[in-house]
């Protein structure tokens, strides 16, 4: 007997290891939103997923506005807010400490090669950038990060964060006051094909901003 053989991994044990990581991470997100630190903590996850966190704000600002959609507008404040600042957070790792905190980021997700595609984004057009990133699957963080190091001007790429951040988050918002209920339980009976889409989306943007933009 070949006591050495380790069994290898089926296909569907490989495609469903993202999905699950990623259902554990939005349960984990979800669940503030069902505490009295639910602002604080929609606030904390846009701050966060600017530079490092991998779940986007948007999972736990539906929880919040199917559970009041009449306070849509609020959620979506904060967001943006939280988002907008984080965007600096994130321009101050890539400007400052990109050595010691911003190259295990950078790591971490695989987004080195990219930085060179996001330098030629902002050399046409910082807000424009920054705005177009606000609204596509390809991670914030890589257009904050970069922005600290290439030094672009902080303003404009605020400004951009602002206007993009606040489109999408105002958007998804108000979709959620009209439509409520039924977007969410649409996003838990099909999580695991939302998920996969998520992905799918993630590698084709880059995609895009590399051969398109």
């Amino acid at each position: 007997m070949d006591h050495g053989h380790k069994e290898q991994p089926s296909f569907s044990q490989i495609i469903s290891w993202p999905t699950r990581t990623m259902y554990r991470l939005y349960k984990w997100t979800i669940l503030w939103a069902q505490t009295g630190y639910a602002k604080l903590a929609l606030f904390l996850v846009a701050l966060t997923e600017s530079s490092f966190f991998p779940i986007p704000p948007d999972v736990l600002l539906i929880a919040m506005t199917v559970a009041d959609r009449f306070r849509w507008w609020l959620y979506a404040s904060i967001a943006t807010v939280g988002s907008v600042l984080g965007a600096a957070v994130g321009y101050y790792i890539g400007y400052a400490l990109f050595g010691s905190v911003g190259q295990a980021i950078v790591d971490f997700y695989g987004l080195q090669e990219y930085f060179s595609v996001v330098q030629d984004r902002y050399e046409q057009n910082v807000v424009l950038a920054v705005f177009a990133a606000a609204f596509t699957p390809i991670p914030f963080k890589v257009f904050t990060l970069a922005g600290g190091v290439f030094a672009v001007s902080l303003p404009h790429m605020l400004f951009g964060a602002l206007l993009g951040r606040a489109g999408r988050f105002f958007a998804v918002a108000l979709a959620l006051r009209i439509f409520g209920q039924v977007i969410a339980d649409s996003i838990e009976r099909y999580f695991n094909i939302l998920s996969i889409l998520f992905i799918v989306l993630l590698v084709g943007g880059f995609v895009v901003v590399r051969y398109m933009l």
